[in-house]
């Protein structure tokens, strides 16, 4: 059993073995690659986002009083942190040249001692409590205190740490930023650098999750329907919507992200994305999420003020998806379904056409279908890693069963949807040859009897767009589908 860290407060400080040094590591931004201020932020922007309108009251009383209000009613998932390997490594490795390796943060005490308590490499643990704010020349003052001038090494990664560094003997940096290195080498104390992440321009492609932007092509429906995609100009708008899309679709899978960290550390290929492995901090990481939301309306004025309006819902809907409704079993599917379908709507108003009943009910029908193609592939994934519910959802591996009927059964209705349409009036005054596009009915059969053959396979990817954009068979089928939709316009039919 491992023994548990003592707590060092100001009314018990314990000297330890004067004999060597003592190593003292930092905990937000060195021995994890995160912030559990801004953690516990996200946390109750989460569960109870009308709290932090109490922010401006709780800075009248302090950082400390900022800090206690954020962790209060607050658990957070130690097990699930972004450790820093290049921090465990050191500590590993150095473990023997010191007499004892103790934790150092501003982070309220109770937190510290779970993290020192789960990582079990801790003989002592230091941090704020109720009554002081443990950072800066507090935290200076505290190790001076308690280990004596020069008695510790110092791992820690921000501006504020160059007061604990300069009472030091090594001064050990971690994550730390070019202009705190530049300041550290003016204080008269021996200095080792760890490295530290900095995100690349792939890194932030990942975190915006570009590949994504593929679904907006979903605005260019109205403009093929309409036969109007020879008109430049209303080409030219379906590029405009497609960048303000994409810009504000970005955006909201960055909080997304953001308000999933836990439940994606706990994913087994989620945990990789950069902010659930703290690749970016979570500050810049809201930063970026509020700049690319207002680049895309900023983009949308250009259009007509329906298109504005439909982005705008599309905005607040994910955002209440992110925040809450992705929690509502069924109700998610459906939403999503709606998401798709915003796109599809949003399309049509930046060129201003109306569009048919047909196609709206044909798009909720398919869209509901690879929304539960989504859930379906989760849960069989959470099946074989031995699991039996979706953490942050109201599924279980139970639920697979009756998801599929459902569907595939939306799946097929979407098809005979399509079937319904062909056979209306309206497509009278569309195409030359109609009878033509009854061959669209056979190849949309085909692709969803094959999707859900694959899903039930379990070879789908947890994101059925993404399949389909790798699947040759769907660009196949896509491509059929194009030649028909020509051979319908030729007269002769």
């Amino acid at each position: 059993m491992r023994k548990a860290p003592i707590a060092l407060t100001h009314r018990s400080k314990q000297l330890l073995d004067s004999g060597q040094r003592t190593l003292c590591i930092d905990l937000d931004g060195t021995l994890i690659n995160t912030d559990l201020v801004w953690e516990c932020f996200l946390k109750v922007l989460k569960q109870a986002p009308w709290r932090l309108m109490l922010i401006p009251i709780w800075l009248l009383g302090g950082k400390q009083r900022l800090k206690s209000e954020l962790y209060r009613n607050v658990h957070i998932d130690v097990s699930a942190l972004p450790y820093n390997r290049a921090v465990l490594d050191f500590i590993e490795e150095n473990r023997s040249n010191y007499s004892a390796v103790v934790l150092v943060t501003g982070t309220i005490e109770s937190l510290a001692l779970s993290v020192a308590a789960h990582l079990g490499i801790f003989r002592s643990v230091i941090a704020s409590d109720s009554r002081r704010n443990l950072t800066g020349s507090a935290k200076a003052e505290e190790l001076t205190t308690v280990f004596a001038e020069g008695g510790y090494d110092y791992v820690a990664n921000e501006r504020a740490d160059l007061a604990a560094w300069a009472h030091a003997a090594r001064a050990i940096t971690v994550n730390a930023s070019r202009t705190t290195r530049d300041n550290l080498r003016q204080l008269p104390v021996e200095h080792l650098d760890l490295g530290g992440r900095s995100a690349s321009v792939l890194t932030w492609l990942r975190a915006v999750r570009l590949h994504q932007w593929a679904k907006n092509a979903l605005l260019f429906v109205p403009l093929v329907t309409a036969h109007r995609i020879l008109d430049i100009h209303a080409m030219t708008m379906e590029l405009v919507a497609f960048l303000a899309f994409g810009l504000c679709a970005s955006g909201t899978y960055v909080l997304n992200d953001l308000l999933d960290l836990e439940s994606d550390r706990h994913h087994a290929t989620k945990r990789t994305r950069p902010f659930a492995a703290g690749e970016i901090p979570i500050p810049t990481a809201l930063t970026a999420c509020v700049m690319l939301l207002a680049s895309g309306f900023s983009v949308a004025v250009a259009l007509p003020k329906h298109f504005v309006a439909a982005l705008a819902i599309y905005v607040v809907a994910t955002i209440a998806y992110s925040l809450k409704l992705k929690r509502v079993a069924s109700l998610d599917v459906v939403v999503l379904a709606g998401l798709y379908t915003v796109r599809v709507i949003a399309g049509a108003f930046a060129i201003g056409v109306v569009l048919s009943f047909w196609l709206l009910a044909f798009s909720m029908f398919v869209f509901l279908c690879l929304a539960i193609v989504k859930r379906v592939s989760e849960l069989q994934d959470l099946q074989a890693r031995n699991e039996v519910a979706i953490k942050g959802r109201e599924y279980s591996v139970a639920d697979a069963a009756i998801l599929q009927v459902m569907g595939v059964s939306s799946g097929y209705i979407s098809v005979l949807v399509l079937a319904l349409y062909i056979n209306s009036r309206e497509i009278m005054e569309l195409y030359a040859s109609p009878r033509r596009l009854w061959l669209m009915v056979p190849l949309m059969l085909l692709w969803v009897t094959r999707l859900w053959v694959v899903t039930a396979r379990g070879h789908m990817h947890e994101d059925p767009i993404v399949w389909a954009i790798k699947d040759p068979e769907t660009w196949a089928t896509g491509a059929a589908a194009a030649v028909v939709l020509l051979l319908a316009t030729l007269a002769g039919g």
